[in-house]
């Protein structure tokens, strides 16, 4: 008898564990209005076939004309600027090798996105595109556990007047935007990372098992979750779902019928590839 005491006592510790680690942020939570209009261009409404690369002033200009949101890339220069992009390397979108965080400004505005016209924008120069037409899903790039690039960004956004909200696959950032910046709308990305191999290696596989689950919402206590859409059925990304009353973003979303397929499990969908109708969104 006494060893099934022990063996419920230590289910019940696991379980209790569990729930505070993935439990999100449910008390004083920020003004979600931000996330309502439930569509957001991923990297901007971006076309290679029409020259219009992703995450150019090109791919928001576009995005603000059909009244899209907008999800972009933040990096912070050498020298301590804001930039928007996705890679941490230049070699896939300029052609260039070289770490995108290692170079100077002046050094990126060099470069071409693609081979077009188009060149790596600003943080600064997005925000005075957009001018608060549409709303802005603003994810921090950032693999380290120093967040120093969190203020620098910040003090950008700080002087934008218009709606935007917080996300990063790093629970450190959010961490920083929950001591310094609370009432910022803040979300927590995650993926099937025990799925992709680079992820089960040694070193990795345990943060890799504890970011699948959602187990540094402890750290982090997101206001949403963006999550790999294929991967919709993970348990902990549908309980903080149900917890937090229809929060939960898909990230990346490529026809119409897949955004169909998967409105039952999500609210807001992050998209690429193709112009949704959205009208379905409002008879569901």
């Amino acid at each position: 008898m006494k060893y099934l005491t022990a063996i419920v006592c230590v289910i019940l510790l696991v379980l209790l564990l569990y729930g505070y680690s993935v439990m999100p942020g449910i008390l004083g939570r920020p003004d979600d209005t931000v996330l309502k209009g439930g569509l957001f261009a991923h990297r901007g409404l971006h076309d290679r076939t029409r020259g219009i690369p992703e995450n150019s002033l090109a791919a928001f200009r576009e995005a603000v004309k059909h009244g899209f949101g907008i999800e972009m890339d933040i990096h912070v220069s050498k020298d301590g600027v804001p930039f928007v992009f996705h890679d941490f390397t230049l070699e896939r979108m300029c052609g260039v090798s070289g770490d995108a965080e290692e170079k100077s400004l002046s050094e990126l505005k060099a470069l071409s996105l693609l081979g077009t016209k188009e060149k790596i924008p600003t943080l600064e120069e997005v925000l005075q595109l957009v001018q608060g037409r549409v709303p802005l899903l603003v994810e921090i790039k950032s693999e380290r556990p120093g967040v120093s690039e969190c203020g620098i960004i910040q003090a950008k956004l700080d002087a934008y007047p218009g709606a935007y909200c917080i996300e990063s696959f790093n629970p450190a950032v959010l961490f920083w935007y929950r001591r310094h910046r609370p009432r910022i709308l803040r979300g927590q990305l995650s993926d099937g990372f025990l799925y992709i191999p680079k992820y089960r290696k040694p070193g990795k596989i345990v943060f890799s098992f504890l970011l699948e689950n959602l187990m540094a919402n402890c750290i982090s206590r997101p206001d949403f979750i963006s999550y790999n859409h294929a991967y919709k059925n993970n348990f902990s990304r549908r309980l903080c779902r149900l917890i937090q009353g229809g929060r939960s973003a898909a990230w990346t979303v490529r026809s119409e019928e897949e955004m169909k397929e998967i409105s039952p499990y999500f609210d807001v969908f992050i998209f690429e590839s193709f112009v949704p109708s959205g009208a379905w969104l409002n008879t569901r």
